[in-house]
């Protein structure tokens, strides 16, 4: 059996391309990076180092890896392929349309059979997405809908930036924590699910992507906001979830999402097992040995703090439901400041430009980009407003004012 994977980054070795490899697949990956090639097919292999409260090493074998740019390649791992996944990022995943369509019009030209898509984007309606992508570059009359199964996934497992040097002495070995499940959609397997431990198929993904993306996503960012302007010298989870006041505060946001989740699925979820997951979360976000960034869950605000994404997609959702969001609305004011250094000390380029934008006025940003109108701009522009205004007199944000900004339900 072979899994063609495209993406051989973070998620892609620690994540989808261990658990195949571990049951029995070849793992072909299809990147750009030529210097992970060239490594990969070297070694046919690589370690996945758990970094959790027991530290192990996971040995990943059979692999080998193909340049995504070389459609001649592609088309012939994917003759053969009885599975492939996605892990390239939403930005990366429409370049991937051209020769996918390619491949498949020619796997469908020989006599291949259907081919399922396993898509770990982190990406809601990641398979409309690719669908519409792949329609009109398809012949004519192409079976898409009964040829290509898209799944889409809920991708739990916090894999952390890799330190340069790091990278320098081996560009494979990529750490993780040791939860190890892939929640993926059931009922968009053409082929049924694969035979692979960790895969833990649902009936109504929808549930389990939004609950990834306004529970863990937004925990993620909003913890990352928050740190960033009562405690900006905090430079990890762990040390922002061991506040007291900044694991309350994120907790108070993700609550504010679950009532929204529970009300929308209740068919899927309980109060007391969201609260349940709200609580594991946060631990794992306090996992010292995994030594994951605030810079790395908070930044790329453009992508992170859009309509449809994990802080203005949940505040969205509660306030059209006319339900409590004074924290969410909080935290997508804050998002707005987010600039941390990285390991080198230099803040993400496309983020000083979004804070640069706000700088001078936040309403066109969230409109535009976070998708808010109406009363709702308002409430976000008004503690944005009042954050900035603390900001130049004191150079901080005390917490008091946060706590009260965040207590409000309109400014």
């Amino acid at each position: 059996m072979k899994l063609l994977q495209f993406g051989a980054g973070n998620i892609g070795r620690s994540f989808i391309g261990q658990l195949f490899s571990a049951a029995g697949y070849e793992v072909v990956f299809a990147d750009v990076d030529a210097r992970l090639i060239a490594a990969l097919n070297a070694r046919r292999g690589y370690t996945v180092a758990i970094r959790d409260r027991t530290n192990f090493d996971i040995a990943v074998k059979n692999v080998r890896a193909i340049s995504v740019l070389e459609a001649d390649a592609v088309c012939r791992e994917l003759a053969d392929a009885d599975i492939c996944g996605t892990a390239v990022g939403p930005q990366a995943l429409p370049k991937l349309f051209p020769v996918l369509a390619q491949a498949l019009a020619a796997r469908h030209a020989r006599g291949g059979g259907p081919l399922d898509f396993i898509l770990c984007e982190n990406l809601r309606d990641a398979a409309h997405l690719v669908r519409d992508g792949l329609r009109p570059l398809l012949p004519a009359g192409f079976p898409l809908e009964t040829y290509v199964g898209l799944a889409e996934t809920s991708i739990g497992k916090m894999v952390p930036l890799i330190p340069e040097a790091q990278r320098s002495r081996d560009p494979l070995t990529v750490y993780a924590e040791a939860y190890n499940t892939l929640i993926l959609d059931r009922r968009a397997l053409l082929g049924g699910v694969p035979p692979v431990p960790g895969l833990s198929p649902q009936d109504n993904m929808k549930a389990y992507v939004d609950r990834k993306a306004f529970i863990h996503n937004l925990g993620h960012a909003t913890l990352g906001y928050f740190a960033f302007l009562v405690a900006p010298q905090k430079v990890f989870t762990y040390e922002a979830v061991e506040d007291v006041e900044l694991r309350s505060w994120t907790h108070r946001a993700m609550e504010e999402a679950a009532v929204w989740l529970l009300r929308t699925y209740p068919r899927d979820f309980t109060a007391a097992a969201l609260a349940a997951h709200i609580e594991d979360l946060l631990q794992r976000f306090g996992n010292r040995s995994l030594g994951d960034t605030l810079h790395r869950v908070g930044r790329d605000l453009g992508r992170k703090l859009s309509a449809e994404d994990r802080v203005a997609g949940a505040l969205r959702a509660c306030a059209a439901a006319d339900l409590p969001h004074g924290w969410l609305a909080t935290t997508l004011a804050a998002g707005l400041f987010f600039l941390p250094p990285d390991e080198a000390g230099r803040p993400f380029a496309p983020d000083a430009a979004v804070v640069q934008q706000a700088a001078g006025g936040p309403e066109k940003f969230l409109q535009e980009v976070s998708g808010l109108s109406g009363a709702l701009l308002g409430e976000v522009a008004r503690r944005y407003l009042r954050i900035q205004e603390e900001l130049r007199r004191g150079g901080s944000l005390r917490r008091e004012t946060l706590a009260a900004l965040a207590a409000k339900e309109s400014a």
